[in-house]
């Protein structure tokens, strides 16, 4: 069914969630597409926001990022009338199509219902009679536990310049478009500065800029770019080659000025 919802340029009914403070913008067209994919969204310039009577047009001007190791994004979206408002990536996504208001309508009659189940339940429910406790597992030996923590290091917000070494392909899982993203490892990554930073390991997007070098594991590189703490995600139903044992546990952002060796 196409959709019907009158397009406003403004709206006194629509609540803004502004972001708080600065909040990461694209450095390029290729930097909007991968974040835009990565997001599960098709690339465009403009997208619909909808509220149950009616829908607007807005860009994305840029995200946030959180999470303990900043691995999730909310993105910030520009109104006609030059308001922002933040949305999670996922919510952005279902608004894109024609059924959202309907479906909107019933999910707001379902919660209801949901809320009123649930507060009867814990009125008439008994306390649940005391449990044994199940007898505390082992701890782990110590050298395990010490491989998967992560060097404790001081990471620059700005953009720095780094070398680095390719040291294989592999596929990482993406919760927001549920598939497979392309990702490239890279090993022996140094902050290069008056007192260099040893990273190690970390991953980037192989993005179309990336793959313009037709890079291969042996290669190595200098750039620019930001790094960030965020674990790769090991991917789903992937053969082989396409999975990195070793945990990596810092990603490249926008890496520029690349040169290949």
């Amino acid at each position: 069914m196409a959709n019907t919802l009158p397009h406003v340029e403004d709206s006194e009914e629509t609540t803004y969630l502004p972001p708080k403070g600065d909040y990461e913008t694209f450095a390029d067209d290729a930097h909007y597409e991968e974040k835009v994919r990565e997001w599960g969204l098709s690339v465009k310039k403009e997208y619909w926001y909808k509220e149950r009577t009616y829908q607007r047009i807005v860009t994305i001007k840029g995200y946030e990022v959180y999470g303990k190791t900043q691995e999730y994004n909310t993105i910030v979206l520009e109104f006609e009338d030059g308001n922002l408002t933040c949305i999670h990536p996922a919510y952005l996504k279902e608004m894109q199509s024609p059924s959202f208001a309907k479906t909107a309508v019933s999910d707001k009659e379902v919660a209801k219902e949901k809320k009123k189940e649930t507060t009867t339940k814990v009125i008439t429910e008994k306390p649940a009679m005391a449990e044994s406790k199940p007898p505390a597992k082992k701890a782990e030996p110590e050298q395990k536990t010490k491989k998967e923590k992560a060097p404790k290091i001081e990471l620059p917000t700005d953009k720095v310049h780094f070398t680095a070494s390719v040291k294989q392909f592999a596929l990482t899982w993406n919760h927001f478009n549920e598939d497979n993203d392309e990702v490239v490892v890279l090993e022996n990554v140094v902050i290069e500065q008056d007192e260099p930073v040893k990273i190690g390991l970390a991953w980037c997007s192989h993005s179309k800029t990336l793959k313009k070098l037709e890079l291969e594991p042996g290669n190595t590189l200098e750039f620019d770019a930001k790094i960030v703490k965020k674990k790769l995600a090991k991917g789903k139903d992937v053969d082989e080659e396409f999975i990195i044992e070793d945990p990596v546990h810092y990603k490249i952002n926008n890496p520029s000025k690349l040169k290949k060796s």
